[in-house]
């Protein structure tokens, strides 16, 4: 199934349904939409803990392969997540320690090669080959950052996505009115600095089971969907997690090994679900290693049912 342009080609019978009320796929909070080019040479994140950062120092040779095992949760670049249906991503933004650049960077335990800008400007430069795909970025973290370096990457957002950005104030978020307004990008900033720029709306919950099974999920989420649907946009996270005493006794597992062996179950219940605005109903729907596994097809497809006026 071809997904580059999955939003134009949805029945126009859901061009007028809020985005907040579609499924969309996505990239996980805890595993990171940038994880396929982890700098394995890179420093520790500074929130690490004294005694991981001592252990990495001693062995290295062993930290830094698991550390890589556990922390790449995908093997496409962002251009290739964008066109094979990926439409919101989790952002974690960070300065380098004893940096004296201005450059920020995406991490998960250690940071990126690339850094954050050039990664948008692909993301603007495919938006600007596919006028008609909306995008949610969230951005959140932001260690090592202070006020000063916050506004400083603002105005470069700001200038980078120009009129694509949609204003929180905007009241109707649905294709058509997206559509006739041009903007193609929500950007969700999780910091109080984002108050001031209208351009910039709130964080995204997440809900996040923090489980290294398909049960363990989906109990997780069955119980988070009697709880009801937050107002606006949230997303309901598939990915897998495992603590540091499983990943250490056994080695021979990773992340991708895990997902794989998890996924029938995750995707039997994903196929049960309802998008619209139903308390028990999804919106952002978010899994590892999208290359490999079909949670674009499965999501986007769930759409499909809104067509169904009971739904809606």
């Amino acid at each position: 199934m071809d997904l580059r342009d999955w939003m134009s080609q949805l029945p126009q019978q859901l061009w007028d349904t809020e985005l907040t009320q579609l499924t969309l796929p996505g990239k996980p909070g805890s595993h990171d939409a940038m994880s396929y080019c982890l700098d394995i040479n890179s420093p520790l994140l500074r929130s690490e803990s004294d005694s991981f950062r001592i252990l990495d120092k001693v062995f290295s040779c062993f930290t830094r392969p698991t550390i890589f095992k556990w922390a790449t949760t995908q093997d496409k670049s962002i251009e290739e997540q964008l066109s094979m249906g990926i439409r919101y991503f989790d952002l974690r933004v960070a300065h380098k320690p004893h940096d004296s650049s201005s450059d920020l960077y995406f991490t998960h335990v250690i940071y990126t090669h690339l850094t954050v800008l050039e990664t948008l400007l692909s993301v603007e430069s495919w938006l600007e080959s596919h006028p008609r795909e909306i995008v949610v970025l969230a951005l959140s973290h932001f260690e090592g950052m202070n006020d000063r370096c916050h506004e400083s990457f603002i105005h470069s957002l700001k200038k980078l996505f120009g009129s694509k950005l949609c204003p929180r104030t905007e009241s109707v978020l649905t294709l058509r009115s997206l559509w006739a307004s041009g903007y193609q990008v929500i950007l969700s900033y999780d910091d109080h600095s984002a108050a001031r720029h209208e351009e910039l709306w709130p964080d995204v919950p997440y809900n996040w089971a923090n489980q290294r099974t398909a049960q363990g999920v989906i109990g997780y989420l069955d119980r988070k969907k009697d709880v009801g649907r937050p107002d606006g946009f949230f997303v309901s996270g598939l990915n897998l997690t495992a603590d540091r005493y499983y990943i250490t006794t056994t080695p021979s597992q990773t992340l991708r090994t895990l997902t794989l062996s998890n996924w029938a179950c995750l995707q039997t219940w994903l196929q049960q679900q309802l998008p619209g605005s139903d308390p028990h109903s999804l919106n952002i729907v978010a899994g590892d290693f999208v290359g490999t596994l079909p949670l674009c097809s499965v999501v986007v497809a769930l759409n499909h049912k809104l067509l169904h006026n009971k739904f809606i």
